[in-house]
């Protein structure tokens, strides 16, 4: 295993199926800062459904991030409860 730096592209859709779940929070807090600093007003991100952890994870920090303006779950056709519509301030 290497510590080596991932660059993950920034877009308004983030799925996180790829993200080991030990570094969720601190990998869904960098992309809030980044998608902030570029400028993005709309987000979501894919949780999936699973048992709810990684949802709640998700959730934790997007109550503590101080430029979220709300979050809900995403439209049926775009995840439903499996991911969350971000607005950003």
């Amino acid at each position: 295993m290497s510590d080596e730096l991932v660059r993950i592209p920034i877009t308004d859709v983030f799925d996180l199926h790829t993200v080991p779940p030990r570094d969720v929070k601190p990998v869904v807090e960098a992309y809030l800062e980044e998608a902030h600093k570029l400028g993005f007003k709309a987000l979501r991100i894919i949780h999936g459904r699973g048992i709810g952890a990684q949802r709640e994870i998700v959730r934790g920090v997007l109550a503590k991030t101080e430029f979220v303006e709300s979050f809900r779950d995403a439209p049926a056709e775009a995840g439903g409860w499996g991911a969350t519509m971000v607005t950003l301030r």
